[in-house]
């Protein structure tokens, strides 16, 4: 039987181990493409945007993608588009645009902050949009209603590796 102290020790160690793990992705919009990095090796993808790809996403159905950093909030194995990793958007600097220029209430900000804070996924029903993934079906052209598309082969790479929590962050 391991002892109490000693099981605290391994659960730290593997939550610091599992930390140092994390994957890091940047999407630049500019170049149309996400780069992976985890432990030293890299790998780049291209990427599709959304189809009104230029500035960042600050409301429902502008069909922009968002900039900022965000944090992977929860996979989707059976997505409309292959496979999906949703995204933590809105986050704190979207709400509090969205609170200033009053498209969101404080009520809203508030409850995205919270989510942040908690590190789930936000509120997606504000007028800020929300339900931003990276996913497959493929990266022909801006396609999307405000996600980054890769090729199916590429999404199903990133799936396997990524995990809850890494961040990613997108570049204008």
């Amino acid at each position: 039987m391991i002892k109490p102290v000693y099981a605290l020790t391994i659960i730290f160690l593997m939550h610091s181990i599992g930390s140092a793990l994390a994957a890091d992705i940047t999407i630049s919009k500019a170049k149309r493409t996400l780069l992976y990095q985890d432990q030293g090796a890299s790998r780049t993808f291209r990427i599709a945007l959304g189809s009104s790809p230029t500035g960042a996403k600050s409301a429902q159905g502008d069909r922009k993608t968002p900039e900022g950093i965000y944090f992977v909030t929860h996979k989707n194995a059976k997505s409309q588009f292959y496979l999906s990793l949703g995204l933590s958007y809105p986050n704190l600097q979207d709400a509090q645009i969205g609170l200033n220029s009053r498209r969101i209430s404080q009520t809203d900000f508030a409850a995205i902050e919270k989510a942040i804070n908690k590190h789930v996924l936000p509120p997606q029903g504000t007028p800020l949009g929300g339900d931003i993934f990276i996913h497959g079906g493929g990266t022909q052209s801006d396609w999307t209603w405000g996600c980054i598309a890769l090729s199916n082969a590429d999404v199903e790479f990133l799936f396997k590796h990524v995990q809850i929590g890494d961040k990613v962050t997108i570049l204008k």
